[in-house]
């Protein structure tokens, strides 16, 4: 294969995809998107954010995801066989993988509260009790874009909620590094979506947003 015969594959497909060309939609319960923080309710009301400042705005999700990964999905299977010089694979299920999400954290921990309160959501630490999945889960959207911001290729998660909340490190020694956070997600499946098909679920959770909103 020659280089030109390469640029030629890739031109026709529409280029290379780009790793930083993404979206994520995803609204938390309701619970978790209540601004509680005061600090950040007397600034927003100071400066005339009204009632609206009691909300927190769910597309800021999106906005502050820096990185996040597309499920695999492995066969599971048995060795098959009626003696043991002649088996085998036999597929009898799948196992999809947990998906991992990294978020640039603001001053005044917008990314922290809301999947803390998730958490909150799905086990109450006070009364130990574990709260109805239909009310902590939700569909989450994730989107590969092409050079144009256009949705190429899609991925619903059904039914998916935080599992890990991984440790934030404090450094003296890091005085110029922005603080993020890492969450991995569970559902119960996932989808594979094409263009139109993945425009629409990101419209419909836009609905949701303002729903919640």
């Amino acid at each position: 294969m020659s280089i030109d015969n390469l640029k030629a594959t890739i031109g026709k497909r529409g280029g290379a995809a780009a790793a930083n060309k993404f979206s994520v939609f995803f609204t938390p319960p309701k619970q978790s998107l209540i601004n509680k923080n005061p600090t950040a309710l007397i600034g927003a009301l100071l400066s005339g954010g009204g009632i609206g400042a009691l909300i927190n705005d769910p597309r800021d999700i999106s906005l502050l995801c820096e990185n996040v990964t597309l499920p695999g999905r492995q066969i599971s299977t048995l060795d098959y066989g009626h003696d043991k010089e002649m088996t085998r694979k036999q597929p009898y299920g799948v196992i999809d993988e947990e998906v991992s999400m990294t978020f640039m954290l603001t001053n005044d921990m917008y990314i922290k509260t809301v999947f803390d309160d998730w958490l909150g959501c799905i086990y109450d630490s006070e009364t130990y009790r574990i709260g109805y999945k239909k009310d902590f889960s939700t569909d989450v959207v994730i989107q590969q874009l092409n050079h144009k911001e256009l949705p190429v290729y899609g991925i619903k998660l059904i039914n998916a909620f935080p599992t890990t909340i991984a440790v934030i490190t404090m450094d003296n020694n890091s005085e110029n590094t922005i603080q993020k956070l890492t969450v991995t997600l569970s559902y119960d499946k996932y989808i594979q979506e094409d263009a139109l098909s993945s425009t629409l679920s990101a419209v419909s959770g836009a609905a949701n947003l303002l729903t919640n909103l």
